[in-house]
C-alpha cells in the first residue's frame, strides 16, 4: 500500500522543483520581467512593480480570456515562447509548465533567469508560487501581503458549508480535492464527492443541485458548450440557486480568486 507524503515533504519537493530551475536568487531585483504562461501573468501583475513588467501573453491582453486585460494592455504581448520576448531583453522570464530544459537554454543565451512553476494543485501550492515568485521579483513584502489576504480568508472560512456545484460550459466542473474545489470550500461550498471533472446531464435532470456557481466564462458566445442542455434542465428546476461567478478568474484558480470568494460568501449568506 502507497503511503502519503506529509504536507512538509510535499511542500519541499514543491520548492525543490522550483528552485532546480531558477538556479538560485537573483543578486538585484530584475528590471524587466517577461511571463510567458496565462497564470504567470496573474501573479506578475500582482506582484511585481509596473515598471518591471517587459510583457504578457496575447491571452493576458484577451478580455474573454483575462479579467486583468485593461492592464495588460499597458505591456507587450508575447505568444508565449522564449524567442517571442528576446528582442525585449528581458533579465527574468517566468512562466508555468512547458519545456523546461529548452526554455531555460534560449533564456541564458539571451542573458535572462528562467523561473518555472508547477502547476499548483492545492492553495499550499499556489502559495509557494506567490513566494517564488516574489522573491524572484525582489517584492517579498507585496508577496507577503497577497499570502496574508489569502490566509486571512482561509481563517475565516464558513465553518458550515453548503453543498453545491461549479458548473461551466458543457458541465465541466470543479471535482473533490482540486484547487478549484479548495477555494469553494473558502466561499462554504462543499463539493460533492461523488462528482467527477464532468457533470452528466442526466444526473441534473434526475437529481439537481440545491446551489451551483456557474461559470460566465464567454457566455456571450454561441457554441456547444454554452447550449448544454444541462444548463437547461437547471433553468426548469425551481428548487436550484445559481450564482454566476466571473470564469476567467478559474482558468488559473490563483490569487485573482480572494475578492470573488468574498462576494460568493457574501451572496451565499443572503
Amino acid at each position: 500500500m502507497r503511503r502519503r507524503a506529509s504536507p512538509c515533504l510535499a511542500a519541499c519537493a514543491l520548492a525543490l522543483a522550483i528552485s532546480f530551475e531558477t538556479g538560485g536568487a537573483a543578486a538585484a531585483p530584475p528590471a524587466r520581467v517577461a511571463s510567458l504562461n496565462l497564470c504567470t501573468d496573474e501573479l506578475l501583475l500582482l506582484l511585481a512593480a509596473p515598471e518591471q513588467i517587459a510583457s504578457v501573453t496575447h491571452l493576458a491582453r484577451n478580455r474573454d480570456e483575462s479579467p486583468f486585460w485593461r492592464l495588460s494592455r499597458s505591456y507587450w504581448a508575447n505568444d508565449g515562447s522564449v524567442l517571442s520576448v528576446a528582442g525585449l531583453r528581458p533579465d527574468l522570464i517566468v512562466s508555468m509548465g512547458g519545456p523546461a530544459r529548452d526554455r531555460a537554454r534560449l533564456a541564458a543565451r539571451i542573458g535572462a533567469r528562467y523561473l518555472r512553476l508547477p502547476f499548483p494543485s492545492s492553495i499550499e501550492e499556489l502559495v509557494a508560487g506567490i513566494r517564488s515568485v516574489a522573491s524572484a521579483l525582489g517584492r517579498d513584502a507585496r508577496g507577503r501581503a497577497l499570502i496574508a489576504r489569502l490566509r486571512r480568508l482561509e481563517s475565516t472560512a464558513p465553518a458550515n458549508r453548503v453543498e453545491g456545484v461549479f458548473l461551466s460550459g458543457g458541465g465541466f466542473t470543479q471535482p473533490p480535492g482540486s484547487l478549484g474545489a479548495q477555494w469553494l470550500a473558502l466561499a462554504g461550498i462543499a463539493t460533492p464527492p461523488d462528482i467527477g471533472a464532468r457533470m452528466p446531464a442526466e444526473r441534473l435532470a434526475i437529481d439537481p443541485p440545491d446551489l451551483v456557481i456557474r461559470s460566465r466564462y464567454r457566455a456571450g458566445q454561441t457554441s456547444r458548450a454554452q447550449d448544454w442542455i444541462g444548463f437547461r434542465f437547471l433553468e426548469r428546476s425551481p428548487g436550484t440557486r445559481m450564482i454566476a461567478t466571473d470564469g476567467r478568474l478559474w482558468t488559473c484558480a490563483g490569487p485573482g480568486l480572494v475578492a470573488e470568494i468574498e462576494r460568493l460568501r457574501a451572496e451565499i449568506s443572503r
